[in-house]
């Protein structure tokens, strides 16, 4: 730049000085001199001592002068001419002004740029570049950046450029601010950077052509993240696959959208060691927008970083659809193949003969959802599988018959697999594949078989709990039966009194525990009505209270708008109970219970991981306390009958199996969580119930029906009891004969039959039990009702009504009175039935 003109820096920064100033000190100082020669002696010698004192005193100002810096000789002065020298000489302009904007300063780049022949033609820069708005508020930035002592860069572009040296030029101007002698002053900066932005502007063009090139290239082009984000598309592959490329500003693409879950499965299973780069060649399905697979080789690149992890890919898709650009015909039965291998159910996978995994497909890869693919077959299952070693040596044998193998998947998630090995004869020219290994997933399938196996489980229990409290109870009726009539003919005061009541009070405990038998085997009697559960939890918070012991504390969260449930009150309550003191009892050293509720919506009921919970709106009850746990053996067993952990004398094992048992018989579902330390979590979902318009109308008539007078247990009528059991036959006669009835009795279904028909038919009632020999009582309903179709029939069982309610015709029409019962609930029943 310097070369351009003839002209050179200009500072106005300093004031020169003049000759005639020393010149005039020298004829003074010559005068005085000469003056002092005319003067008479007398006076002489004052004078000079004078004028020495006065050069003194100038002599000492000097020094002074010269110690504080305010006097320079020429070697200071000589490097404040370098710096100057440097800023003359800079290829960038520079320009200093001072008020309104008087130059001071200009050196020889800028003199140049401004086109100036000499100090009267210099501009500044304030109205050096003048033209398009956008130039204008740029210099505006500037000066006012200045003013308020900021630093400040704008690049600003010309047309024409500064002196008319080409067609367009581009300016880096700087400002800051800078103080002189006490004075504000300006410090601009200009730079000529019209070749940098020339060059910058030619890469663009070429990296925009590359761009084109690559994006209407005949083959696709895609990148693809380690989380299967999709980074890069180019503009062919969006056109085969039907996706708008602007989809990327809201989003953008994910793997799953542009191919099949194979597919995804195969690009995201490569792995490769830190440092790695590694190429495989895929012929997979991509999907459409729409849904339809498009058949395409895939070259996937993916270098890999120093902790593993992959980067994003670089891949080249061939679309080797018959006719289309890539396309090889060739190759088409290999690529048809290699689409039936990767896209079958079943995982396959090629191994050596040390078991290393050569090749294998997408349903493979799916078998380790989590962390690296195995390098050996060894590594797909859990540590210690023998049977896999030898069915390996078996097919490295060439044994054709090797038995399937059920082996358990590597991971912490217990999924499961059935192998196949099939074995490969060994060649000279092969890669050293000496075994076909299938696999089918089966996790899902043994989950099934072992809730098949702990439901058939339960039953069986429940049947052999179900009967013992059958026979159990006709025991009790007995005690119960014979303890009402010994109180009835003893006073208070009799000494044999307490004992009898200790028998009634013993055997009405004893009747509780066969509940809890029953009730486990879904054979008790429930009285099932439609429940708010928030109520029934807000009435039993003071009895959950004193339950948990002051050591524990209760934390009730209600959830808001509750469905109502349809359950047996008392029922339920003994279940929230009975869970409350078993959470209690695993809580010694204190804690805390939580009991929530709220709704679960179908849609929700998945997320729960319970395979055996139905998609259904359900009402959630969950009982969480913070004590001991339960340990993962004693998980699956805890539902069953006479199993405790706890002390003997401390609990009869019935708790949970009740719970379990009357949640079932409700319609609803149970389910347990626990971690040994950290406390355990009982869930309940009882279904939501809908009321129909038959209940919306009984409960409206309900509430409009009078009340009844006191019941009058006295009576009269034929009555014929049927029972297997000659105690309970015995008592439950003389009970009915006691309040008028006439009564006759019948051992077996077979003898009542021969009774009624003995008195044509002419019997009231007919109180039958319902488990007999030789015929039961719904066989003896049938009988009687061919007989004589306005029977009114009572049965007694210590089962549910809906354990033989199967049994009977549709519609059919009888009382029913739960064993074991008391005197006032036998002839109550048969007054209701008769009347």
């Amino acid at each position: 730049m310097s070369g351009t003109t003839a002209t050179t820096a200009i500072d106005r920064s300093d004031k020169p000085g003049h000759i005639g100033v020393i010149l005039l000190v020298a004829g003074l100082l010559v005068g005085a001199a000469i003056a002092l020669g005319f003067i008479a002696n007398e006076w002489a010698q004052p004078l000079i001592l004078g004028l020495l004192a006065l050069l003194s005193v100038v002599g000492v100002f000097g020094l002074f002068a010269f110690a504080i810096g305010l006097i320079q000789f020429s070697g200071r002065a000589a490097r404040n001419d370098l710096t100057k020298a440097i800023v003359d000489g800079a290829e960038d302009g520079v320009v200093v002004t001072e008020g309104e904007n008087r130059i001071v300063y200009a050196n020889e780049a800028y003199l140049a740029l401004a086109g100036a022949r000499g100090a009267s033609d210099i501009r500044p820069v304030e109205r050096l570049f003048t033209g398009r708005a956008d130039v204008s508020e740029a210099i505006y930035r500037l000066a006012t950046a200045a003013r308020e002592n900021r630093r400040l860069i704008e690049e600003v572009r010309l047309e024409p450029a500064l002196d008319g040296r080409g067609g367009v030029g581009w300016y880096r101007i700087r400002v800051s601010s800078v103080h002189r002698d006490g004075r504000p002053a300006t410090l601009w900066s200009v730079s000529d950077v019209t070749p940098e932005r020339e060059r910058q502007e030619n890469a663009f063009q070429e990296l925009q052509h590359a761009i084109d090139y690559l994006d209407h290239a005949p083959a696709g082009f895609v990148s693809i993240d380690a989380d299967g984000e999709v980074s890069y598309l180019n503009a062919t592959l969006s056109g085969w696959l039907d996706f708008d490329l602007a989809r990327f500003g809201s989003g953008g693409l994910h793997l799953d959208d542009i191919a099949t879950p194979n597919a995804a499965a195969l690009i995201q299973a490569i792995r490769g060691l830190p440092g790695d780069v590694r190429t495989e060649v895929l012929d997979v399905d991509l999907k459409r927008r729409n849904g339809v697979p498009l058949p395409v080789r895939l070259h996937h690149q993916v270098a890999f970083g120093s902790d593993g992890r992959a980067g994003p890919s670089r891949t080249l898709v061939l679309n080797r659809t018959s006719g289309e650009a890539g396309s090889d015909g060739r190759s088409d039965a290999e690529a048809r193949f290699a689409r039936f291998f990767h896209s079958t159910p079943m995982a396959i996978a090629t191994v050596d003969k040390a078991g290393a995994i050569l090749r294998s497909n997408a349903a493979f890869t799916r078998l380790t959802q989590a962390g690296p693919q195995p390098a050996a077959i060894q590594d797909l299952v859990t540590p210690g599988a023998a049977e896999l070693q030898r069915a390996l040596s078996d097919a490295m044998d060439g044994r054709a018959d090797i038995a399937p193998l059920d082996v358990t998947l590597a991971g912490e998630d217990g999924r499961s697999a059935r192998l196949y090995l099939s074995p490969v004869a060994a060649t000279e020219d092969g890669d050293g594949e000496r075994a076909i290994i299938y696999a089918l997933e089966t996790t899902d399938e043994r989950k099934l078989k072992d809730n098949m196996d702990q439901a058939g489980k339960m039953q069986a229990v429940g049947q052999l709990a179900g009967g013992i409290a059958h026979d159990f109870n006709n025991v009790l009726q007995v005690i119960i039966n014979a303890s009402e009539f010994l109180l009835a003919s003893h006073r208070p005061t009799d000494p044999s009194f307490p004992d009898i009541m200790q028998i009634k009070q013993n055997a009405y405990r004893a009747a509780a525990l066969v509940r809890q038998l029953l009730a486990f085997s879904r054979r008790q009697t429930l009285r099932p009505q439609v429940l708010e559960l928030g109520d029934v939890l807000s009435d039993l918070s003071l009895m959950l209270k004193r339950v948990v012991a002051d050591k524990v504390g209760l934390d009730v969260r209600q959830g808001r708008d509750l469905w109502p449930v349809k359950a047996d009150l008392g029922q339920l309550e003994q279940v929230i109970v009975n869970l409350a003191v078993n959470a209690r009892d695993a809580m010694p050293d204190g804690g805390k219970l939580t009991v929530r509720t709220r709704n679960v919506a179908a849609a929700d009921a998945a997320g729960f991981g319970h395979a055996a919970l139905p998609a259904d709106d359900y009402v959630l009850l969950e009982v969480e306390d913070t004590g001991t746990g339960i340990s993962p053996e004693h998980l699956d067993k805890i539902f069953e009958p006479f199993f405790t952990t706890k002390e003997v004398g401390k609990g009869t094992g019935l708790g949970l199996s009740m719970v379990y048992g009357i949640v079932k018989q409700t319609g609803g579902f149970v389910f347990c969580d626990s971690a040994v330390g950290q406390g355990t979590t009982f869930r309940i979902f009882l279904p939501r119930h809908v009321p129909s318009a038959e209940e919306i109308a009984a409960e409206a008539a309900a509430k409009e029906a009078p009340k009844k007078l006191a019941a009058d247990h006295t009576g009269a009528g034929v009555i014929l009891l049927v029972e297997d059991e000659d105690a309970v036959r015995a008592l439950n006669a003389r009970m009915l004969v006691s309040r008028g009835y006439t009564v006759h009795e019948a051992a077996s279904g077979v003898e009542a039959l021969d009774i009624f028909m003995k008195h044509d038919g002419r019997i009231d009632l007919v109180v039958s039990d319902v488990v007999m020999p030789e015929m039961d009582g719904p066989t003896l309903l049938g009988e009687l009702r061919q007989r004589n179709p306005a029977t009114k029939v009572v049965f007694v069982s210590g089962y549910a009504e809906e354990a033989f309610r199967k049994n009977l015709p549709e519609g059919e029409d009888f009382q029913f009175l739960p064993k074991p019962f008391t005197m006032k609930q036998l002839v109550e029943t048969v007054k209701a039935a008769m009347g």
